[in-house]
């Protein structure tokens, strides 16, 4: 029998539990012999649960776990960064293996902890970090590990593409979508992490890690949430042949790796336009396979519960088995990441202006000295003195958008500028 420390009984510690429990045996088959919950680490040992769990297993003290010998694995699911990074390590310098779902303690501090893994000849598996119940992790490591992948998109977060989904299905404005999203448990009281785009941003950073065998610097990572796109900017996507994601993008370029989190405009056509709701999706290319998909719930109880059960499995059959599989240090290709300025993107662009004669002239120009070159202009026509201007240049350097936003500022006929969101087409 194998003994586990489970850290955490909340969403997804809970259905871990759970799964554990309904498919016992069919996981004990899997690993060869039965796997037992040893102790779980809770904040209040008085707490009313709906889990039917022996209190007697319940503890508040982490000594109980990291420090019991009887115990060959650790399982975190508390979440954050601390207590929960100094949990796993002082579990792997115990001598136990680690499984966790912890996305930011990954992303932060990936490197360090698979380093002491290896040390120690202890594994660490993280399949629950991204994607929620999407196989992606593994996937990337073994499945496709005979291919030079050269990009990655992710629509990595629910919340956000719960929001969008229903902005652009009813036409509801941000902050309503948002309140519903609250109340239906989708978005936490402080959605914060997901409407900025950082829960995204700790997960591209494990993709990109992973698939350009590097390590990949959290704060390297250019993240813009989703917080000023208006119902205007959508309805404009869709007359333009487009819809708005939060896209998670991690490519190969000349000058190193180009890792991102923002909206985007990507065509109507394409599968990741498709993927709405809570769901969530990774699209990449590797040069033998092609073009993958892989798509599911990317979050909640069951569905993260079930990728963190089968890293348990692995794990555990490997800890039966007498096999000792430490992490690969593969993430030791030096890369650059590239700075969003060197970045080149097309653009769309909303303005209002004055309606007058000259004015398109002016702004073209300023576009024009700054490298900027128009692929399309639609002007809407209204019975008012100012009136929207909605341009899509071709690729262009961020820097140089940004130095033609300074000066289209100073045009007084350019009354504002509303949205400036990427595009991406011609790589997608």
């Amino acid at each position: 029998m194998i003994k586990i420390g489970l850290l955490g009984l909340g969403t997804v510690g809970s259905g871990v539990v759970t799964i554990m429990e309904n498919n016992k045996e069919s996981i004990r088959r899997k690993v060869g012999t039965s796997l037992a919950i040893e102790k779980v680490l809770v904040k209040n040992l008085d707490k009313e649960r709906d889990l039917d769990i022996d209190s007697r297993v319940l503890t508040s003290n982490i000594e109980d776990i990291v420090y019991n010998p009887d115990i060959d694995l650790v399982v975190e699911l508390i979440g954050g960064e601390e207590p929960a990074c100094q949990y796993i390590k002082e579990a792997i310098n115990r001598g136990k293996s680690v499984v966790t779902a912890n996305k930011l303690v990954i992303a932060k501090h990936g490197t360090e902890i698979l380093k002491l893994a290896r040390e120690k000849g202890v594994q660490v598996s993280y399949e629950g970090s991204v994607g929620g119940g999407i196989p992606i992790i593994r996937p990337l490591k073994e499945s496709l590990a005979a291919n030079r992948i050269h990009e990655i998109y992710g629509i990595l977060n629910g919340t956000t593409n719960y929001i969008l989904t229903k902005m652009t299905r009813e036409g509801r404005k941000f902050q309503e979508v948002l309140a519903e999203a609250q109340k239906l448990g989708y978005a936490e009281s402080d959605p914060s992490s997901d409407i900025e785009g950082y829960d995204a941003a700790y997960k591209i950073a494990i993709l990109a890690s992973i698939a350009f065998e590097t390590s990949i610097d959290i704060s390297s990572v250019y993240v813009e949430g989703i917080d000023g796109i208006s119902v205007d900017d959508i309805e404009l996507a869709r007359e333009l042949g487009y819809v708005i994601k939060l896209l998670a993008i991690g490519k190969r370029c000349e000058r190193g790796l180009d890792i991102r989190v923002h909206p985007t405009f990507i065509p109507r056509s394409h599968p990741l336009a498709l993927v709405s709701d809570v769901y969530n999706a990774v699209y990449l290319h590797g040069d033998a396979v092609g073009d993958v998909m892989s798509y599911g719930k990317g979050a909640g109880q069951m569905p993260t519960g079930s990728a963190v059960v089968a890293d348990i499995i692995q794990v555990a059959r490997d800890i039966h088995s007498g096999r000792v599989v430490t992490p690969s240090l593969d993430t030791t290709i030096k890369h650059r990441v590239v700075d969003i300025n060197e970045i080149e993107n097309s653009f769309y662009l909303r303005l209002q202006v004055r309606d007058k004669p000259g004015v398109l002239a002016q702004i073209t120009k300023v576009l024009g000295d700054n490298k900027v070159s128009l692929a399309s202009v639609l002007q809407k026509h209204r019975l008012t003195t100012v009136v929207p201007l909605v341009l899509i240049t071709h690729p262009v350097k961020e820097q140089f958008i940004n130095k033609s936003l300074k000066e289209l500022k100073k045009i007084e006929d350019v009354v504002s500028i509303d949205s400036l969101i990427r595009v991406e087409e011609e790589s997608i």
